[in-house]
Formats: structure tokens, C-alpha cells, sequence
């Protein structure tokens, strides 16, 4: 099973040799594909062979390509992610609605519980009304409980002055570790068959990934815990490898301890199985363990 997040930050040349990634700077380093989960390219000064960019596609090992400021700013996703593709994408057009509407009521309940379950846990008494919010979400969350509980939730955790707009170091964090969780759920969704354009509530034309921005929300909250325990003052390389650890952290999934990579595996395939199968008893979250 691959697990290794590999990230080039400095200027290197890439290419692909024998079943290996090979990374030349002042020495050169080979790492067997087999073993790749993710590669992130920080440094804009990298170049890479088309030869590696397809072995890579192959291999279904996300590429996730930085701007200048070493944000995430593009991803490498394949057109096919297995062999009954079309298949696949006619069970997912095929959605119904009332599907689509069970499925993500779901994920909306379990994204406030996993909220109030991280404030209870540093004792903020603002949980009691996350846990409120969360029995209140309705069929397809039609009064936007996740609204009301995300702005509760965002001042309780980072203050009262705290907005997701603002430009400072926090935000910066979260907006790469969502970036990183994102991708991780496009391959997912493309490795399984299916098209990350269409959506279970995202439906933005101009967003190419609605689907995975769907089914990551319980996910994020693993991100907002490892920000609030770094409460960075800068988002730099040392910050931004904390957030990376993320996805080798441990959760409970199925009744057994998984990484959290593996995790969005088997969470995803239980997603689509409760959408084929219009179930949402079939869905599998993970349990924290913070």
C-alpha cells in the first residue's frame, strides 16, 4: 500500500526510471512509485518529464502542483480512474435526487458532530450549541444549520475577530490543509470511476471538483485541530509538514485504526455504495480520535 507524501521544495529535475521516481538535484534520489500516495511540487523552478507525469496518472498517485507562494494551485487528475468508467459515471448521473439529498443531510450532521466534538474537547462551552445545530439539520440541511454552526464554530476555536476571509497565518493553514484533503478526495473519486464535476449540494459551474468538496467536509475538521494546536505566526515549509502529517495520522473507521488516507478510501467507497443503493445506513465515518 503506498503512504509516502513526497514534497519537492526545492529546484529539481523529475523523471521516471525502472518503476522509480527519480529526483535529481546535487544528489540524485530514487523513490519506488509503489510507494508514493501524493507528491506536492512546491518549487515552480521544478521540472518534470511527460514520461513521469504518466506513470504517475497510472499509478493513480496524486500530483498536486504549488504557486509561487507554495500554495496548492492545480492537481494532476486522470480522465479514467478504472476500467468500467462509463459505467460508472451513468450510475452517477443516474443519482436520484432524494439520494443525493439523504446522503449529504448525513455528511452535514456528522461534519457539526465532528465541530462540537473538537470544542468539547478544549472544554469551549459553544459545543452545546454545535450539538444543538446538529439535531436540528433538516432533509438537505434547507436551514443551513452548517452555516450558523461554521461561524460559531470559527470564533469559538480561533476568536471572535476570526473570519475565513481574513489574510493572516491561520488561515493560510487551513486553506492548505483543505487543499491537501481536496485532492486526496479527487483521486479517490476518480480512481473509483467516477467524475469529481458533479456534486451531491456543491454545484458551483466553475468548480471542476463539487463532488469531492462534498464528501470531505467531515475531514476538515481534522485540519482545524492541527492548526488551533499549532496556532501558527508564520505558514511556512516547518508549519505547512505539520499539516502534511495529517493524512499518516490514525483514526477509527469500520471498527479498526486506519491512517487517514486509507480512511477517505474506504469512507468514499461506502458513500457511493449508500448512493447506488440509496442507503445512507451503508456510509462509514471515521471516529475521532483527536
Amino acid at each position: 500500500m503506498s503512504w509516502r507524501t513526497v514534497v519537492i521544495a526545492s529546484s529539481a529535475k523529475l523523471d521516471y526510471q525502472l518503476g522509480f521516481l527519480v529526483i535529481r538535484k546535487e544528489d540524485t534520489v530514487k523513490i519506488h512509485l509503489g510507494e508514493i500516495s501524493m507528491l506536492i511540487v512546491e518549487n515552480t523552478s521544478v521540472s518534470l518529464t511527460a514520461a513521469l507525469l504518466s506513470e504517475l496518472t497510472k499509478k493513480k498517485i496524486k500530483v498536486i502542483f504549488c504557486d509561487e507562494k507554495r500554495n496548492p494551485s492545480s492537481e494532476l487528475v486522470s480522465y479514467y480512474g478504472c476500467h468500467d468508467t462509463s459505467s460508472k459515471i451513468r450510475r452517477q448521473l443516474n443519482w436520484t435526487e432524494d439520494a443525493k439529498a439523504s446522503i449529504w443531510t448525513n455528511i452535514v450532521r456528522e461534519k457539526i458532530h465532528k465541530q462540537a466534538e473538537l470544542l468539547e474537547r478544549y472544554r469551549l462551552a459553544e459545543s452545546a450549541m454545535l450539538y444543538k445545530y446538529m439535531d436540528e439539520v433538516r432533509p438537505n440541511d434547507d436551514s443551513n444549520r452548517e452555516g450558523h454552526a461554521a461561524k460559531v464554530y470559527f470564533n469559538a476555536l480561533f476568536g471572535k475577530d476570526f473570519t475565513r476571509s481574513l489574510e493572516n497565518s491561520t488561515n493560510a493553514a487551513l486553506n492548505y490543509g483543505y487543499g491537501i484533503i481536496l485532492s486526496a478526495f479527487n483521486r479517490e473519486i476518480v480512481a473509483n470511476g467516477y467524475i469529481t464535476q458533479l456534486g451531491l449540494f456543491h454545484d458551483n459551474m466553475f468548480n471542476q471538483f463539487n463532488l469531492g468538496s462534498d464528501l470531505m467536509e467531515p475531514f476538515r475538521v481534522l485540519v482545524d485541530c492541527a492548526v488551533k494546536n499549532m496556532m501558527p505566526q508564520k505558514f511556512e515549509h516547518e508549519e505547512k509538514v505539520t499539516i502534511l502529517k495529517i493524512l499518516q495520522q490514525e483514526v477509527r473507521i469500520g471498527n479498526r485504526r486506519e491512517y487517514v488516507n486509507n480512511a477517505i478510501k474506504i469512507y468514499c467507497r461506502s458513500v457511493f455504495d449508500a448512493l447506488n443503493e440509496n442507503d445512507a445506513l451503508l456510509i462509514k465515518f471515521y471516529e475521532n480520535e483527536l
